[in-house]
C-alpha cells in the first residue's frame, strides 16, 4: 500500500508564495510518475504540474507556468510544488498523486492519491 501526505497548505496573500510537500511511504517512490492536482470548490479536478520518475521531464498547466515549480528528491521520498505570485483563482485543494502514466494529467490515470492540503490565496 502506498500512502502520500501532502504538507504546506495555508493562507496567504495574492503575490505571495507557498511550498507544497508530499511524503510518499509504502513503496519505491522512483517508481512512480508523480502529479499535482487542484480542486476548487464546484469545479472538477484538474492537473496542475507533473514529473516523470526520474525528474527529467516536468509539465504544466497554461494557469500555472513560470508561476509553479514542480520538483522532486528520490533519496528523501518527497514530491514538491514550489508556488510563486499566487493569485485568487489559485485557491483550491492541492493533491498530490502517484501513477505509471505519462503524463499524469488525468486524475483517473492516477493509482494513489493523498488526502489534500487547502491553499487559501486572499485579494
Amino acid at each position: 500500500q502506498v500512502q502520500l501526505v501532502e504538507s504546506g497548505g495555508g493562507l496567504v496573500q495574492a503575490g505571495g508564495s507557498l511550498r507544497l510537500s508530499c511524503a510518499i511511504s509504502g513503496r519505491t517512490f522512483i517508481y512512480y510518475n508523480m502529479g499535482w492536482f487542484r480542486q476548487a470548490p464546484g469545479k472538477e479536478r484538474e492537473s496542475v504540474a507533473g514529473i516523470n520518475w526520474s525528474g527529467s521531464t516536468t509539465e504544466y498547466a497554461d494557469s500555472v507556468k513560470g508561476r509553479f515549480t514542480i520538483s522532486r528528491d528520490n533519496d528523501k521520498n518527497t514530491l514538491y510544488l514550489q508556488m510563486n505570485s499566487l493569485k485568487p483563482e489559485d485557491t483550491a485543494v492541492y493533491y498530490c498523486a502517484a501513477g505509471n502514466t505519462w503524463p499524469p494529467r488525468r486524475p483517473v490515470d492516477m493509482n494513489y492519491w493523498g488526502k489534500g492540503t487547502l491553499v487559501t490565496v486572499s485579494s
